[in-house]
């Protein structure tokens, strides 16, 4: 599944009592995704984008907690001058699931517009 289809899927809240994800299901899905996200000791996505200005870049911070809140999936957000670090993980399980991947894609779109 490319990028492109993990962007069109939403993402479904944890509940919790689920495993993370690790694996060859963990590696698969980051291969999908495949835009310079880091998985950080198999827990969380980490990835920084670089601005020209601070507008620029809370302008993208802006359009990441609109996406957060249209999905009920909430990351966590740095914004710098001309820099903005968003780091995804499901807090209910310490771990990564599907829809932390899917919102990452949702994210790459929002950086490609911006």
């Amino acid at each position: 599944m490319p990028m492109a289809d993990l962007a069109k899927k939403e993402c479904v809240p944890c509940k919790g009592g689920v495993p993370p994800l690790q694996g060859e299901e963990l590696a698969r899905l980051h291969a999908e995704l495949n835009s310079g996200w880091e998985l950080a000791d198999e827990q969380r996505l980490e990835k920084t984008y670089k601005f020209p200005n601070f507008a620029e870049a809370l302008k993208f911070t802006n359009a990441v907690g609109h996406i957060a809140e249209e999905q009920d999936h909430h990351p966590d957000i740095h914004l710098a001058y001309g820099k903005v670090r968003v780091e995804i993980w499901t807090h209910k399980i310490n771990g990564l699931t599907e829809s932390d991947f899917v919102f990452a894609a949702k994210v790459e779109e929002a950086a490609a517009k911006a």
